[in-house]
């Protein structure tokens, strides 16, 4: 299948994906359509997220406070200005703090990358907390305007619809290749004309940016919020297993790995909610043994390729035991 086939059923599949979701609450329950939501969130979230990180390996754990920073910009503007200008803001800002941060910390990489990321997000939290706390005095901030229901959907839905269509056009382009120049041998890549440090900074951006509006969006779901409830990292790290266990360096696995987290999720929180922390980490820890590329790379010959292995594993293990000790 060459490239432009290729395209052809990407866009096709997420056309009809999208015809799917847009019909869903028109018949859905409220319970429904409120997973629907979190699910078209994870989507947005995970699906930009791979987009730099899966393709340029740089561990970003960051998600949370682009969030955060969308969140509270739009209940501050929101009353004033409106809905799309509180999405736009929400996402000008999450990308105008990304810039910044990506040029302090993207010449690391690895452990120290991912650390520094994770420890300016507590820091932003904990900077909003202290101002708020001693100049407004006051913490967090009632939302007083909040859209109805289908607007708040449609428009997650864009968010989602918009991340995975920016990643198919990107694995197509020029900037897609840089990233994974970058995440295969960096230093080959610069010595191969790629300005490494500006690709880095624009792909973190644009991760920010979608990061940044889902925020915005989503922060109506809450009739109050607070820096605890928008930067916390549960999303981040949410985010960061989504993609890592349906495969960050395809398109389509952060999408479907959302949608199975999302109803296991829902579904372990109201039947066994002790077991949800568990099965999240069982899930991830199987991904990595038997799936490294995510459920993205899940073929029917996997289930084989599984047993066979299991086989081999069983027999190796009764060898050892019947071996004489001595």
């Amino acid at each position: 299948m060459n490239n432009r086939q290729g395209l052809v059923r990407d866009l096709l599949v997420l056309f009809g994906l999208t015809g799917w979701a847009m019909a869903l609450p028109h018949y859905g329950s409220e319970f429904v359509v409120s997973m629907a939501l979190t699910c078209l969130m994870y989507v947005a979230l995970s699906s930009s997220w791979a987009l730099f990180c899966g393709s340029s390996r740089y561990l970003s754990l960051a998600t949370s406070a682009f969030f955060g920073i969308g969140a509270y910009t739009s209940a501050l503007v929101l009353e004033p200005l409106g809905w799309g200008a509180a999405i736009a803001l929400g996402a000008g800002l999450a990308t105008v703090v990304a810039v910044v941060m990506g040029a302090a910390v993207l010449h690391l990489r690895g452990t120290y990358f991912a650390v520094l990321t994770f420890g300016m997000t507590e820091l932003i939290r904990h900077a909003i907390s202290y101002f708020e706390k001693q100049v407004t005095g006051t913490v967090g901030r009632v939302l007083t305007v909040v859209p109805d229901r289908d607007t708040i959907y449609l428009t997650v839905l864009g968010l989602a619809v918009l991340a995975v269509a920016v990643s198919i056009g990107v694995r197509r382009h020029r900037f897609g290749l840089a990233l994974l120049g970058i995440g295969a041998d960096e230093q080959r890549a610069q010595t191969l004309g790629v300005n490494t440090r500006l690709v880095k900074i624009a792909g973190f951006a644009l991760t920010a940016a979608f990061a940044g509006a889902v925020g915005a969006a989503m922060s109506v779901r809450w009739t109050y919020i607070d820096p605890h409830t928008v930067f916390n990292p549960f999303i981040g790290f949410q985010t960061v297993l989504i993609a890592l266990i349906g495969g960050a360096t395809t398109l389509w696995g952060p999408l479907i790995a959302a949608v199975v987290f999302s109803v296991l999720a829902e579904t372990l929180r109201l039947q066994v909610p002790q077991l949800y922390m568990m099965s999240l980490g069982l899930l991830l820890i199987l991904s990595v043994l038997y799936l490294p590329g995510g459920l993205a790379s899940l073929r029917w010959t996997t289930f084989g390729d599984w047993g066979r292995d299991l086989r081999r594993r069983w027999r190796l293990l009764l060898a050892r035991e019947d071996e004489p000790r001595g």
